[in-house]
């Protein structure tokens, strides 16, 4: 047997995550995603997590009234075999038009802005932080927003410039809770993102 047929290579990899996570059925509460070639599963979020997310899809959703777009949540975003559940995410609408192939989610091509609410733990930490970063420039999502409140005493970081080459970022914009961070382009521009959706500095 050669090593080509012994090792499967990475596209045959990502088909078989992609069949088993399609496939997957998960108890209430649990969401699964497919995050740099492995499938994660985690518990919905706290208290505390969800309060910061519900701020955030409120205010979008009033900003963005009246426009073609909405702000989602608990939605599959879509991307080349990889799935990501983000807190909240700025799209169509209607999301008929936008949806994967296999009518698993909404495509990220299609997706304006991401905000991912970090959740306590190391490991919850470093998705978020590290590894959703960088599938967000992969996929090219034009804004990537990371509320975090256990970087120091809580902050905001925007991310602009996705650079899918690079899995990396032009523009990296950090600032701690208590100063108001402006979304600069895309369908969510203008929108701020400051106490009213954080909460006051921690400490």
């Amino acid at each position: 047997m050669s090593q080509a047929q012994a090792f499967p290579n990475d596209t045959d990899l990502d088909e078989v995550l992609w069949q088993a996570w399609k496939a997957m059925e998960l108890p209430e509460g649990y969401r699964a995603e497919i995050i740099e070639g492995a499938i994660e599963v985690s518990p919905t979020a706290r208290r505390s997590h969800g309060q910061i997310t519900n701020r955030v899809r409120r205010a979008l959703d009033k900003f963005l009234d009246g426009s073609e777009y909405a702000c989602h949540q608990d939605m599959n975003v879509i991307h080349k075999l990889r799935a990501w559940v983000p807190d909240a995410f700025v799209a169509p609408e209607d999301t008929e038009p936008c949806s994967d192939e296999d009518g698993m989610g909404v495509r990220a091509d299609s997706v304006q802005l991401i905000v991912e609410v970090v959740s306590p733990g190391h490991r919850n930490q470093d998705r978020d932080r590290v590894r959703k970063r960088r599938e967000y420039a992969r996929a090219g999502i034009p804004v990537y927003v990371l509320i975090d409140d256990y970087d120091g005493q809580g902050a905001v970081t925007l991310f602009t410039g996705p650079r899918p080459d690079k899995a990396d970022w032009e523009d990296i914009h950090r600032v701690p809770y208590g100063t108001d961070v402006t979304i600069p382009e895309g369908a969510a521009k203008g929108f701020v993102i400051g106490e009213s959706v954080t909460g006051p500095r921690r400490g």
